[in-house]
């Protein structure tokens, strides 16, 4: 009897998505905005179509972001834009960064002993207080910065601006199963804080769209009420009038030290940008504490990259490695972290242009995936939790110190030419967002890429000095080249999760007045819209 050998099976790599997926672009001659949220591009493009221009735009995208994506932005986070208005020389930043509370004591958040290797590459600290709960807010400086934006250069009247917010809130949450993934994701922290459970886990358990059907809405608490009397009272009213009496309330209940003084002291900044000359344009990059410094760098290590071809090839990709890593060893030597390297960052970026040309490239946050967890019942707003942006170690660049900026990762670009603002854009994603802004820059105005197909084609990260992540679809040619450096090389899928890479969006102006945008093609919600 012959004996039969068994069949020698060696699954292949496991992949989430076997599919193809796409990302429609926006084409037109008058104005256009992108956000990771259609509805949200949509309150952007119904402000234009009432007269307003990119700040106004913006602003009121901003808002209606802040109700409709809770786990990216919120009225308690806190970001940075790009303004340049059409002809201009050079563009402005708008710093509404982070800002620690001035009680905020270091002494509060003691050390485990213990790394946090699950999702931070830092020391762990008691309670991870640091991380979620009412200790981890730093100063919510978004409504401040909104503000400004639309003090000196909108043309609508505030409550206009905030009138697709408080539609968009009054509807509730969509109950689909993007919300249950995200929801889901955050449920073990949410569940610790009475408000954030009541509102995001009804029954105890994350929301569960229906399994046919058109989804309903989860009611959002006090948040719109909160944004009809910023309508009514004015945006400085979430810092000196009623609405920061309720923040401060409820923080000072909850044990927190965010006080009253330090909503009153809130104020935005306008900066000039960061000028960078770069392959006959000027890149307008964000003042501050972001990632514009160590953009800085891998601009100039790639100058001399070689750049032919309608793509890049094998030897690009290994200096544009080489280059972020080096990078990325400086950043952390002399600036300090800037966010945990494997922190579950959660960031929105919007990009806007107008019929005159003028462009708005915002990026704003809540840190990490609904922020510090914490909805504050009186006024429904759900907190950042900024203090994770400080390295928890004492006597490090990043310590945790009161009144004290950290570093972020936020990296808002406009390319300007000889005709001024050309390309705007940016993306979500932490520490990976510097990479995808490069790259998506480079494929439009190095290579020539439509932004479309620039949307859609395969990158790789570098989210520090230790080794080099690759979007499976690139060759092995790729691969080879990076790995030739001695650099570890770890080849992933580019999905909705996990979120392997940053999430970029985009807007060019081409030489014939047609605006192209599009939006980060794995973002389910996310969408370019044009008038």
């Amino acid at each position: 009897m012959r004996t039969r050998m068994a069949l020698d099976f060696t699954p292949s790599p496991h992949v989430t998505q076997h599919w193809a997926l796409t990302k429609p672009a926006a084409r037109g001659r008058r104005g256009m905005v992108v956000a990771q949220c259609k509805a949200a591009a949509e309150a952007g493009v119904a402000i234009l179509e009432a007269g307003g221009n990119a700040a106004d735009a913006a602003v009121a995208t901003a808002f209606a972001l802040a109700t409709a994506e809770p786990w990216n932005s919120g009225l308690g986070g806190i970001g940075f834009a790009q303004y340049m208005a059409a002809g201009a020389a050079r563009a402005e930043t708008f710093d509404f960064g982070p800002v620690a509370p001035r009680g905020l004591d270091p002494a509060a958040f003691p050390l485990t002993g213990r790394m946090k290797l699950d999702l931070f590459a830092w020391p762990e600290v008691e309670g991870d207080r640091n991380v979620h709960g009412p200790l981890s807010f730093c100063v919510p400086s978004a409504v401040a910065g909104y503000a400004l934006l639309h003090e000196r250069h909108g043309r609508l009247p505030i409550a206009d601006l905030l009138a697709p917010a408080v539609a968009l809130a009054r509807r509730g949450l969509p109950q689909d199963w993007f919300t249950t993934l995200k929801i889901a994701s955050s449920a073990a922290v949410l569940r610790l804080y009475p408000e954030s459970a009541r509102l995001y886990l009804p029954n105890g358990l994350p929301p569960v769209p229906p399994y046919q059907g058109t989804p309903g809405f989860l009611p959002q608490g006090n948040l719109a009420a909160t944004l009809e009397r910023l309508q009514r009272a004015g945006l400085r009213d979430f810092y000196e009038g009623e609405i920061a009496a309720a923040i401060a309330a409820d923080v000072r209940e909850m044990g927190g030290v965010l006080s009253a003084a330090d909503l009153a002291g809130c104020r935005a900044r306008v900066l000039p940008a960061v000028e960078v000359p770069w392959r006959g344009r000027r890149l307008m990059l964000a003042n501050g504490l972001t990632a514009a410094p160590t953009l800085r760098r891998v601009l100039e290590g790639m100058a001399d990259a070689p750049f032919g071809g309608a793509e890049p090839g094998p030897a690009w990709y290994a200096q544009l490695a080489r280059v972020m890593r080096a990078a990325y060893a400086e950043r952390l030597a002399g600036l300090g972290e800037g966010e945990p390297q494997a922190a579950e960052s959660c960031t929105t970026h919007l990009t806007v242009v107008d019929a005159e040309g003028t462009m708005v490239a915002m990026t704003t946050t809540l840190l990490s995936s609904m922020g510090s967890r914490v909805v504050l019942p009186r006024t429904g707003v759900l907190m950042n939790n900024g203090v994770m942006w400080f390295d928890p170690r004492p006597g490090t660049p990043n310590a945790i110190a009161p009144g004290k900026r950290p570093l972020t990762n936020m990296c808002p670009v406009i390319a300007a030419g000889e005709r001024g603002p050309e390309i705007a854009g940016g993306a979500s994603g932490g520490r990976r967002i510097m990479a995808a802004v490069f790259q998506m820059l480079s494929l439009v105005a190095d290579f020539g890429m439509d932004p479309e197909r620039a949307a859609h084609h395969p990158r790789i990260d570098v989210s520090g000095p230790e080794g080099v992540t690759v979007d499976r679809r690139l060759p092995e040619a790729v691969v080879a080249a990076i790995a030739a450096d001695g650099a570890p090389v770890e080849r992933v899928e580019h999905a909705v999760l996990p979120v392997n890479f940053a999430c970029p969006n985009l807007i060019r102006v081409r030489a014939d007045g047609e605006r192209v945008g599009v939006s980060d093609a794995l973002s389910p919600w996310s969408a370019a819209l044009a008038q």
